[in-house]
């Protein structure tokens, strides 16, 4: 396949226009693409290998953030940029791929998850295009979703990734990030057989932990949280790293409301994933 923008045929053609390529990827040395629905490459100087040869066993999904399809790809396909993923998802459905999966893109920055912290070594990064909280947060596509479940699937099933790490980059990186967000449909990947996922308990009044609780109760969700994999303090302590966390695990698993708060519903969804998973996910040595 060459680098660049495959011309479609039929009705597609009205509908797609021509990937634009950035000017530093135009004469990259392309590659062979690693899954068959990949319909570009747009190669990407910004790679390297991965640590001790470590093989990706994890999904990280990411939206670009950016108002259009030309600048995400020109910030991820640049030298100097330092960021890149090893797949683009365009709101079309297209699918380019920019790193080899056998490489270590620059995607997942500063993170950690399931006592690991080079999540770039672990993991394989792919970037959703959608303008992100900045640029006003529109809905994912139907054509787009379906795009993402069919290339985690392939990859899961290449890499023998397990369900319950095809994550958000807002789970490795609670601190930084909020994507791919909680309009992203997390059940409608979990219903195709892409992500972990239990139905949200129902929002309800009752007590909850919250900013400056101190307790035996907030160590133990704590505790749960780092069974699932969050990078988050063990001290006892609701202090503002654990109400981040709190708030990444609701985007991902009970968005219908954001507010850091661990409510009767965040902490019964908590429990309701733990005690779905494989045993051996949940023990995680607590530090």
């Amino acid at each position: 396949m060459s680098s660049g923008s495959s011309t479609p045929s039929g009705s597609d053609s009205k509908r797609q226009r021509v990937l634009p390529v950035p000017k530093a990827a135009a004469n990259m040395r392309t590659f062979d693409p690693d899954s068959s629905i990949v319909s570009d490459i747009i190669p990407s100087p910004n790679y390297g290998e991965r640590n001790k040869g470590r093989q990706p066993d994890m999904i990280v999904l990411h939206y670009t953030g950016m108002p259009d399809v030309e600048g995400a790809l020109a910030r991820l396909c640049t030298a100097g940029t330092e960021v890149s993923a090893h797949y683009v998802v365009l709101e079309d459905g297209r699918i380019v791929q920019c790193v080899p999966e056998a490489k270590r893109a620059w995607h997942a920055g500063v993170s950690s998850w399931a006592g690991e912290d080079d999540i770039n070594s672990c993991s394989i990064g792919i970037e959703i295009i959608n303008r992100g909280h900045d640029w006003g947060y529109p809905e994912y596509p139907l054509r787009q979703i379906a795009a993402v479940i069919a290339l985690c699937r392939g990859i899961m099933l290449r890499r023998k990734v397990p369900t319950h790490r095809v994550l958000g980059h807002s789970d490795v990186s609670p601190a930084r990030k909020k994507d791919p967000g909680e309009k992203f449909p997390w059940h409608s990947l979990a219903n195709s057989g892409v992500g972990h996922w239990v139905t949200p308990a129902p929002v309800v009044r009752g007590e909850s932990l919250m900013l400056g609780t101190i307790s035996d109760a907030v160590l133990s969700m704590q505790q749960a949280l780092a069974r699932y994999g969050y990078g988050v303090p063990l001290n006892g302590k609701y202090d503002a790293a654990t109400m981040e966390v709190v708030t990444a695990f609701q985007r991902h698993f009970r968005p219908a409301r954001l507010d850091g708060v661990a409510d009767h519903s965040t902490l019964s969804t908590l429990q309701a994933l733990l005690a779905s998973l494989p045993q051996e996910t949940t023990e995680v040595a607590s530090k």
